[in-house]
């Protein structure tokens, strides 16, 4: 089945699964004449209103605790997070056991993308708070038979000796945190050349796919490849790098429906022309979001052999949509 008719068919699942009880899509739904689904994703872009996470936090602080955007009652949701809210008030996102797994099967397509291997032992360099994306990681870790070892509640040179007497083959961290341990190892005499890392991890923020980040941290952890992520509570993981391709990021468009918009117009962007990443999670029923703008900016690119529709993005995540600025005619982000 081409792409397009596969996305569709998982977009009109998902419409038909929340339109009876999802309280905050049902009356958007209407009103786009799509309570039954939509004929193609032309017509889904064309009708269906654009999702900001300003309305969603307004709908949470309206009705609280979680808002209106469930599809099912509180009661039968199993998981618990919140965005870090770093671009306004956080917000909540909850997941059933159903929809947690369909995340989960999203990170496992990340692992396998960085050649992680049953039996391989993954250092998690982090406290674990709200946030959902180490969450996923963990977990989907486990199922696929990797060796989790949690690594929260330590001083950084505690973590770090700690890291040395499991050699774990894979470290899971933050870029900048990444770049703090190889610090701390310096400050304490700990050598990193033996550590047995063989992959980091790095997610949370755009370092991994900055060119000068990625190469400081490949040479503080000795043989060791950078692979970057990118995903969002609100949305979960939607792509990730491979240790080949550094500065690309695939997208999973078999479970995504992704648009890229100007900023200024919301009208698509060409390939090549960096616009804001729109997403529609496809399998996500519990907590669905239609048409979400992430406020992050990327520069979709189609590769040799790519399908219509199918993108990945050169540079990864370059900055966010209220940050670029313009200086004699360039487009300059702080991540840059």
């Amino acid at each position: 089945m081409a792409l397009a008719q596969q996305q569709l068919a998982a977009l009109n699942r998902l419409i038909v699964a929340i339109a009876p009880t999802n309280r905050f899509y049902r009356p958007r739904l209407a009103a786009a004449h799509g309570l039954d689904g939509f004929s193609s994703l032309a017509e889904f872009s064309a009708r269906m209103p654009i999702t900001t996470k300003d309305e969603l936090a307004r709908d949470q602080l309206a009705h609280p605790p979680y808002g209106t955007t469930l599809t099912f009652p509180p009661e039968t949701y199993t998981r618990f997070h919140q965005t870090s809210g770093t671009s306004g008030r956080p917000i909540i996102w909850l997941d059933n056991t159903e929809s947690w797994q369909w995340l989960l099967e999203n990170w496992k397509t990340i692992w396998r993308s960085a050649g992680a291997r049953a039996g391989d032992a993954v250092f998690f360099a982090f406290s674990f708070g709200p946030f959902l994306g180490f969450w996923t990681a963990f977990d989907s870790a486990q199922q696929l038979g990797l060796r989790t070892i949690p690594a929260g509640g330590m001083s950084s040179g505690e973590r770090l000796r700690f890291l040395i007497a499991q050699r774990p083959r894979i470290l899971c961290c933050t870029p900048t945190y990444a770049l703090r341990l190889i610090d701390v190892a310096r400050q304490e005499g700990i050598d990193l050349t033996h550590s047995g890392v063989e992959r980091v991890m790095v997610a949370g923020e755009p370092g991994g796919s900055v060119p000068e980040v990625r190469a400081r941290i490949a040479q503080g952890w000795p043989g060791a490849a950078v692979v970057d992520h990118y995903g969002m509570t609100e949305v979960g993981p939607v792509s990730h790098g491979s240790p080949d391709q550094p500065a690309l990021m695939q997208v999973m468009h078999d479970r995504y429906f992704c648009e890229v918009l100007r900023p200024g117009t919301l009208q698509p962007a060409a390939a090549g022309e960096s616009g804001e990443l729109i997403l529609a999670p496809l399998g996500r029923e519990a907590c669905s979001l239609l048409r979400y703008r992430t406020g992050d900016l990327v520069q979709p690119v189609v590769l040799p052999g790519d399908e219509p529709g199918r993108f990945a993005l050169a540079g990864g995540i370059l900055g966010r949509a209220d940050d670029m600025v313009i200086v004699r005619g360039v487009n300059l982000y702080p991540a840059a």
